[in-house]
């Protein structure tokens, strides 16, 4: 089936992609270089079981990279990652934080300007470029 979008169109949802997958991947680099530091900023927000919670924030973060660089489940994981980040933007950048500080305030603007795009991508899809959807899956099992 032929993409309802232009070259420049699909090349511009794989960079988007590659953009996303790149943002977790640093972010789940961080967090297993330096578990201790990270666990040490989850309590610090007063959040329990902070150690085994940022083993599975790395986890999870490695599982939407997987998600955005092929782009298997690619909707369902940009709707997680959205979720993600707004508990993150709340948690660690909310407005609790701002007093004083309006460094916050802008982490927690960016945080929610990535979840914008991280809907759009939701919406849109992987695109036809490197991607590995249900139909093509469905395809090649079909085709064995």
């Amino acid at each position: 089936m032929k993409s309802p979008f232009p070259l420049w169109a699909r090349t511009a949802i794989l960079v988007g992609r590659l953009i996303f997958a790149a943002v977790f991947v640093m972010a789940m680099a961080f967090k297993f270089a330096g578990m201790d530091a990270t666990a040490k900023y989850i309590a610090a927000a007063g959040i329990p079981a902070a150690y085994p919670l940022a083993w599975v924030a790395a986890f999870f973060e490695l599982a939407l990279a997987v998600c955005f660089l092929t782009g298997a489940f690619f909707r369902e994981a940009a709707l997680a990652a959205a979720a993600y980040v707004l508990f993150l933007a709340f948690v660690f950048h909310g407005p609790a934080h701002w007093n004083g500080n309006q460094d916050q305030f802008g982490f927690f603007v960016d945080h929610i300007n990535f979840i914008a795009g991280l809907l759009f991508a939701a919406v849109l899809g992987p695109g036809d470029i490197l991607a590995l959807t249900r139909a093509r899956l469905i395809q090649k099992t079909s085709d064995s």
